[in-house]
C-alpha cells in the first residue's frame, strides 16, 4: 500500500511516499480502506518537533528518539471496513466509518489496522468521506474542554483561536448548548465565524478583547499557549466574578466512542458541520503540512487517500 513516512524530525520535506506492507486485522480489530484523513496541529509539532526546549526529550522518549517510533503519522480518518478480525461483530466489511486514535498514528496511508472498540463509528449519513475526516479532531476536543469547564445553556464563552479546527467545532458546539459565544480571530476569519454560530465576532489583529467592556464566564483558549501566551496575559481582567479560562493545554484528553457518536449525530441533525480549508491529494502531503506549518488555516486541511476500485 501507498503512505507517508516521516523519516525523520525536521520540516514537511522530511515527509515521503512510499510503499509499504498492507496491515493484517489481529484478533479484535479491523481495517479499514481510508479515503480521507487530516493533517493537524498536533502531527504538525511532532514532525518538526517543534516544542519546548525542556519538553523535547520528553518527546523523543514517547515518539522515537532520531525520528517517530511509528513513522506514519495521522490520527483521523474516514473510510470503510475492509477486513474484520476475529471476535469482531460491531462492523461489516463496507460499512463506511470515520474516527481518531490519539494512542497511535497511522492515517497516512491506504490501509490501517485499529481496534473495533476503539473511537470508530458509522459515517455521518449525509457526509462526505472528506467531510467526515474534518469533524474528529476538533470536535472531540472541544467537546471534552466544553464538559470540563461545565459550560451551561445562557453563559458568555469566549473563543480565543475560533477559526481553527478546535475553535470552529467550539463555537458550533457551544451554539449548540445554548451559550453566547464571542469568537476571536483575524480579519480574514470574521465572516466565517460569525456564520458558525457567534454573536459577536473580535478581530485580535487590531483590538484586544480584555480591554472591552464585556465579561465572560469562561474564556477557551482553543490554539494553546504556544499561540495564545501574549495575548491571555491579561484575560483575568475579561472574566466576570468567578469565571475562568481554560485552554487546549490544560490536559491530554482521552475521547470515548461514545464522544464520536455525539458528533455523528450532532452532525446528522445539521447543528455541527465540518469546515475544511483546504484539500490536498495524499501525495501532496508535503505541501499540506507546510501550509499548516503556517498557522493560518481555517478550521481542517483534508487529505485524499486514492484507491482503484474507491465508489
Amino acid at each position: 500500500m501507498k503512505a507517508i513516512v516521516c523519516t525523520k524530525y525536521g520540516p514537511p520535506e522530511f515527509l515521503q511516499l512510499k510503499d509499504v506492507e498492507t496491515p493484517t486485522p489481529a484478533r479484535n480489530q479491523v481495517r479499514i480502506k481510508i479515503f480521507a484523513t487530516a493533517v493537524t496541529a498536533s502531527e504538525s509539532l511532532v514532525r518538526g518537533l517543534r516544542f519546548p526546549v525542556r519538553y523535547r526529550l520528553l518527546i523523543r522518549l514517547l515518539f522515537g528518539f532520531k525520528a517517530p517510533r511509528r513513522p506514519i503519522l495521522g490520527m483521523v480518518l474516514a473510510g470503510e471496513i475492509d477486513a474484520l478480525g476475529r471476535n469482531v461483530t460491531a462492523f461489516k466489511v463496507g460499512d463506511p466509518v470515520f474516527g481518531m486514535s490519539q494512542r497511535v498514528f497511522g492515517t497516512y496511508a491506504q490501509y490501517i489496522c485499529w481496534p473495533a472498540n476503539g473511537v470508530l463509528t458509522k459515517r455521518p449519513a449525509n457526509l462526505t468521506f472528506e467531510e467526515a475526516a474534518a469533524l474528529p479532531y476538533g470536535g472531540l476536543l472541544a467537546l471534552y474542554f466544553i464538559r470540563r469547564a461545565g459550560i451551561k445553556a445562557g453563559q458568555r464563552v469566549l473563543v480565543y483561536g475560533a477559526s481553527g479546527a478546535i475553535g470552529t467545532a467550539a463555537v458550533q458546539l457551544l451554539r449548540h448548548l445554548g451559550a453566547h459565544v464571542t469568537g476571536v480571530c483575524s480579519t480574514a476569519n470574521l465572516k466565517l465565524v460569525e456564520t458558525l454560530g457567534a454573536v459577536a465576532v473580535i478581530d485580535y489583529t487590531r483590538e484586544d478583547f480584555t480591554r472591552r467592556p464585556e465579561r465572560y464566564d469562561v474564556i477557551f483558549d482553543a490554539v494553546g499557549r504556544r499561540k495564545s501566551a501574549r495575548a491571555l496575559v491579561d484575560a483575568q481582567r475579561a472574566l466576570t466574578p468567578g469565571g475562568k479560562v481554560t485552554s487546549v493545554d490544560d490536559r491530554f484528553p482521552r475521547p470515548a466512542p461514545a464522544d464520536l457518536i455525539v458528533l455523528k449525530e450532532l452532525a446528522e441533525s445539521g447543528a455541527l458541520k465540518p469546515v475544511i480549508d483546504r484539500t490536498y491529494p495524499l501525495e501532496e502531503m508535503v505541501e499540506a503540512h507546510r501550509y499548516v506549518d503556517g498557522g493560518h488555516k481555517k478550521g481542517n486541511v483534508v487529505i485524499t487517500v486514492e484507491h482503484q476500485n474507491k465508489t
